[in-house]
């Protein structure tokens, strides 16, 4: 790795210096990171949590599918009404055996145009934030908790998350991650089973219930465009999870 180059995107990022992966980093709060953990996989968050999702339901039973029978299934997938606006669902990108599973919101106009999860200016912003970690794009596996682009850029509503939540468990237990990063609130709260809001839930490691897998939340790239104050809180989130990969 050119650690020239890492400091470059620190700089980007609007961090002061490039901290080794290695090396234990003091965070600017005094409470230690809260493992979550739980058996039930909806509910292990909040008071009133989202609904359950049935996976034997809307996309139906896909727990079997390998990689292309699964992005073929997403191709011609008209489970919700989102659907009918798409010019192509996007499916996800990267490295099928990555160690870091990166999973946003849903796909905008760009995504929407090439098929490809965050390829517009958060797409930018994502990839200087990995690579300033460790991990460049190529080597993470990224997705969407909907595949296909809401009206306006709309946040995906349950219902659509729903529909394509089937989807997604089946990418997660085919690509097998050490950890995930759920980047904004949509991410996290669907992924969780919660309706916390981003701000509570970031500093903390929590588990995705149906596997098992440690999640990091942090806010999504597009929020840290238009507030470029918060992107040391985000580097504070992938000091955690590095320390969660490399553990």
């Amino acid at each position: 790795m050119d650690s020239a180059r890492q400091l470059e995107y620190l700089e980007a990022l609007g961090i002061k210096a490039w901290l080794p992966r290695d090396m234990p980093v003091q965070a600017d709060r005094q409470e230690l990171p809260v493992e979550i953990r739980s058996e039930k996989p909806v509910g292990n968050l909040a008071e009133e949590p989202i609904p359950p999702i049935e996976l034997t339901e809307s996309p139906g039973d896909v727990s079997t599918l390998g990689w292309e029978e699964l992005s073929a299934c997403v191709r011609a997938c008209t489970n919700c009404g989102l659907h009918a606006g798409r010019t192509q669902a996007v499916f996800g990108v990267g490295n099928r055996q990555a160690e870091l599973m990166v999973i946003g919101e849903a796909p905008g106009a760009d995504e929407d145009k090439q098929g490809e999860p965050f390829v517009g200016r958060a797409g930018l912003l994502l990839n200087e934030i990995l690579f300033a970690v460790g991990y460049p794009r190529e080597t993470v596996y990224i997705a969407n908790i909907v595949k296909c682009r809401p009206p306006e850029n709309r946040n995906p509503q349950h219902e659509e998350a729903q529909a394509c939540a089937g989807y997604l468990q089946r990418q997660i237990e085919l690509v097998a991650p050490k950890a995930i990063l759920a980047l904004g609130k949509v991410a996290a709260q669907n992924l969780l089973r919660t309706d916390l809001p981003i701000g509570k839930m970031r500093g903390s490691q929590y588990h995705y219930a149906a596997l098992n897998i440690p999640v990091v939340v942090t806010y999504h790239p597009a929020y840290l465009l238009r507030s470029p104050k918060e992107k040391q809180k985000v580097w504070q989130d992938m000091q955690l999870l590095n320390r969660l990969l490399d553990a």
